[in-house]
């Protein structure tokens, strides 16, 4: 047997394509429209911490905090373990519409 092939996802010039040809709209506008909403998704996400984009994913910020140096016992053995700063990540999840769809 062999394994199934992957499919790639589409790149944003297909995304256009595909947008453009289903609203009516050019192609130069579709790239356009979604250029925007990447840059208010990002200022959104750094201001409020919070984006939706209504039926397809919501994008989350999530703060960690900090870790000390030290020892710490893991799977029976201590070892060392050096200090992390605290750092904020960034978490997508695909709105319960789109989970249904699939």
């Amino acid at each position: 047997m062999s394994a199934p092939v992957a499919k790639k996802a589409m790149p944003k010039g297909e995304i256009a394509d595909s947008l453009a040809c289903t609203c009516g709209l050019e192609k130069s506008a579709v790239v356009k429209f979604l250029k925007d909403l990447a840059t208010l998704a990002g200022k959104e996400v750094k201001g409020t911490g919070k984006f939706t984009i209504p039926g397809i994913c919501m994008i989350k910020t999530k703060h960690k905090a900090a870790t000390k140096a030290g020892t710490r016992l893991m799977f029976g053995e201590e070892m060392k373990v050096k200090a992390k700063p605290a750092r904020t990540l960034l978490k997508a999840f695909a709105v319960s519409a789109l989970k249904k769809s699939v």
